[in-house]
């Protein structure tokens, strides 16, 4: 199975390249992509730069241009796309069906990837994009179990691309209501989930209060970890009582899962992180070289090594055992 690692800067490009990825997904600095932060990203000399050091290298750039272009201002994406090809990307990663179809009649040779974005889980949606538009590999969403994943692979002849470590996303992606509501800022439109500026942490006699535009989102005890306010993954109060009702502030870490993934025709396996550091890009890459070096041999893959990497240093298996059910 092919590893593809994830690289929100140039320096991270390398250390991915060094640890031994197949493939390095990236995106440009601006809203065309979904994390659209500052500090992250490539330039467009940025990006013909990291793709033949890719090249060079034997690796493989994944240009991400997977958030939804906005009516008034197209162009941008448009102008993602050609900029995308012409430095020489061996594949866009695409979430809108419009961008697809540019690309598709613009640059019918480039090949093209479904964005988790799109929220593709069944066979019907993935015919959909292979047969108008040529994608030639599906990012399934991180809500199906893995016989699902095998059943939807039997059926489709599109490649298949599963997420297997970082932050996990509530639900089919591509649907961030709840931090639109709260920010007015749209990571599915402009690439920003919980952006910092909406972030505020207040000290109490009880612990610290963290909000995110406004609304509380999580209260800590005095000795709890404060996490990050992303929405989705708050603790909220019900006539059930209180909980994280959505999804819990952990990440996903599916090395125990990679046999049954392999024997479901998986064909690339995802690490999430572009907002994360080179040492967190290098770790987790080397731990997935290693343990699809264990899975060829037989031997057991180290399941420990990653909890320094992991939000809330916990992690699931999501969707993948679908416990929540």
């Amino acid at each position: 199975m092919e590893l593809i690692c994830p690289a929100g800067t140039p320096a991270a490009l390398k250390s991915a390249i060094d640890a031994g990825a197949d493939a390095i997904y990236c995106g440009f600095n601006d809203e065309t992509n979904a994390r659209n932060f500052p500090g992250l990203n490539f330039s467009r000399d940025e990006l013909r730069k990291g793709i033949a050091l890719a090249h060079d290298r034997g690796a493989k750039i994944l240009v991400a241009i997977n958030t939804f272009p906005r009516a008034s201002a197209v162009d941008i994406w448009h102008r993602a796309v050609d900029d995308a090809v012409n430095a020489g990307a061996d594949a866009l990663i695409l979430a809108d069906i419009g961008l697809m179809d540019y690309t598709a009649r613009r640059h019918p040779s480039q090949r093209l990837h479904v964005s988790v974005q799109a929220a593709a889980a069944n066979p019907d949606a993935i015919a959909f994009y292979a047969e108008n538009f040529g994608a030639r590999r599906v990012v399934l969403p991180r809500v199906l179990s893995v016989p699902e994943i095998a059943e939807i692979t039997r059926e489709s002849a599109c490649e298949t691309e599963v997420f297997v470590f970082g932050g996990l996303c509530v639900m089919a992606e591509g649907r961030c209501s709840l931090s639109s509501y709260a920010t007015g800022k749209s990571p599915n439109m402009q690439g920003v989930c919980s952006p910092p500026s909406h972030v505020t942490y207040e000290q109490t006699a009880e612990g610290t209060k963290s909000s995110l535009g406004g609304f509380t989102i999580n209260r800590f005890g005095v000795s709890e970890p404060a996490g990050y306010p992303t929405l989705c993954k708050g603790r909220f109060s019900t006539a059930q009582g209180a909980g994280y009702i959505f999804e819990d502030p952990v990440s996903l870490d599916a090395t125990t899962l990679l046999r049954g993934l392999r024997d479901a025709g998986v064909t690339a396996l995802k690490i999430e992180g572009r907002q994360r550091g080179r040492a967190y890009v290098e770790s987790v890459v080397r731990h997935f070289r290693h343990a699809l070096a264990a899975l060829e041999s037989g031997s057991e893959a180290d399941i420990a090594s990653l909890k320094p990497f992991t939000e809330g240093q916990a992690s699931t298996l999501g969707a993948y055992r679908k416990t929540w059910r």
